[in-house]
């Protein structure tokens, strides 16, 4: 029964997700494709039920992403990062974190890894609104955060680079 589950969920946001959450984050992806409006309202839902859950900012950011809505991604990214700061007991502030870099492990937990792809999708989203020298800057720190590149920062790093060469 379990697996039936599980091969019903659209996307595995979190494998410590609280239910209710993860139900109406499902709802969401399923509306995504037939009733935008509807799926931005079960993303939010999701959030008002539980803000403290990082998954839901990830949600919204993606959403609003993926429609060009990108200061309401932008607006949400900020709110992950600082949420996922508080839950890590880091600087909420990518700028003071970096500087401070060698004091925390942020491949410490599911939290701080959270924080590094969401700075992550914030150039991305930097790129996209044409502000290049925010998003290189970004990814400056972010490589000083994660030296091992879990996040995947480097690919946003090479389109940045080539959008330069242009």
């Amino acid at each position: 029964m379990q697996a039936l589950s599980v091969l019903e969920e659209r996307v595995l946001f979190s494998p410590d997700l609280p239910e209710a959450v993860n139900q109406l984050l499902q709802a969401g992806v399923v509306a995504n494709h037939v009733d935008r409006p509807r799926a931005e309202a079960l993303f939010k839902q999701a959030q008002q039920l539980d803000g403290s859950c990082l998954q839901t900012y990830f949600a919204l950011y993606k959403f609003y992403f993926y429609q060009g809505r990108l200061d309401e991604a932008e607006r949400e990214v900020h709110a992950g990062l600082a949420a996922a700061a508080l839950q890590g007991g880091f600087p909420g502030n990518y700028r003071q974190l970096a500087a401070v870099a060698a004091s925390w492990d942020m491949y410490a937990s599911e939290v701080s890894l959270f924080y590094l792809y969401t700075l992550k999708a914030l150039a991305f989203i930097k790129l996209r609104q044409d502000q290049t020298d925010d998003a290189q800057y970004i990814l400056t720190l972010l490589k000083q955060l994660d030296p091992e590149d879990r996040s995947g920062g480097s690919v946003i790093m090479q389109l940045a680079q080539a959008l330069n060469e242009d």
